[in-house]
């Protein structure tokens, strides 16, 4: 990545994470210090109700290439991440998720595929044949099985929308994001499958997943809200064509 032409600005999205904000941080900027790129963190505090916002002030007290900015309650990852990139001024972005399970050092697969491929978007995939994931058996089915839902629904060419290491061409969010509805769980399905819509080619990446916290079992509810989140967008994209309606220049940068 140090001879990467341009600068990257890398979204954390955190709630509730101050057990480990701090370490992820300083894991963050001693990676990207190695990869020798221009670089910049937005940490984006979604209404923690924990310490998250003061650990992640006083980690970029220390560190002038963090911007931490706080939403005042719980809105959910999507609005979350649409606030975070109007703080950004990097040409790439990245999406990290905040507790360390994937190793930022994984973001130069992502560019490096990104570049092979020509892609506008590469995303880690827990489904990629050359992935390593400590993940339990209800989680991989579940994974399997949306997989086939979306592939039903969008034909997206691609397997994993959930992991939460991506990365993308600024041009990409810039289009789509203004689009976005979903607040929550079906977040990553709408960037993608919008971005798809819109031509952008999407590529995969492998990961190595670590289980560093024990995942809880998985809630009724949030399957079936990520069940109804996913309806709605095919609903949006296919019979309201509400995506080709919105024009980015009028709803955000």
């Amino acid at each position: 990545m140090k001879n990467l032409e341009g600068k990257v600005s890398v979204i954390i999205p955190a709630y509730n994470e101050g057990a480990v904000i701090s370490d992820s941080l300083l894991e963050t900027i001693r990676t990207f210090d190695e990869f020798g790129c221009d670089y910049e963190i937005v940490v984006i505090d979604d209404g923690s109700k924990d310490n998250t916002l003061a650990k992640a002030l006083e980690v970029a007290q220390r560190c002038g290439r963090i911007k931490v900015k706080r939403n005042l309650v719980n809105y959910g990852k999507g609005r979350a991440l649409k606030k975070a990139f109007r703080y950004t001024t990097g040409d790439y972005i990245v999406f990290l998720d905040a507790d360390l399970d994937l190793h930022p050092a994984q973001a130069q697969t992502l560019f490096d595929i990104l570049r092979l491929d020509d892609a506008d978007v590469v995303i880690g995939s827990k489904l990629h044949p050359n992935s390593q994931v400590e993940y339990p058996f209800s989680r991989r089915a579940v994974s399997f099985i949306y997989y086939l839902v979306i592939k039903i629904l969008f034909g997206l060419p691609i397997h994993d929308t959930q992991t939460g290491l991506k990365l993308f061409k600024r041009k990409v969010l810039k289009e789509v994001l203004p689009r976005i509805v979903v607040k929550k769980f079906a977040l990553d399905l709408e960037i993608l499958a919008n971005a798809h819509r819109f031509g952008f080619k999407i590529a995969e990446a492998p990961i190595v997943l670590k289980q560093n916290r024990q995942f809880g079992r998985i809630g009724l509810k949030a399957m079936l809200q990520t069940g109804w989140d996913t309806l709605a967008i095919f609903y949006r994209m296919n019979i309201l064509r509400y995506y080709d309606q919105v024009h980015p220049e009028k709803n955000g940068k």
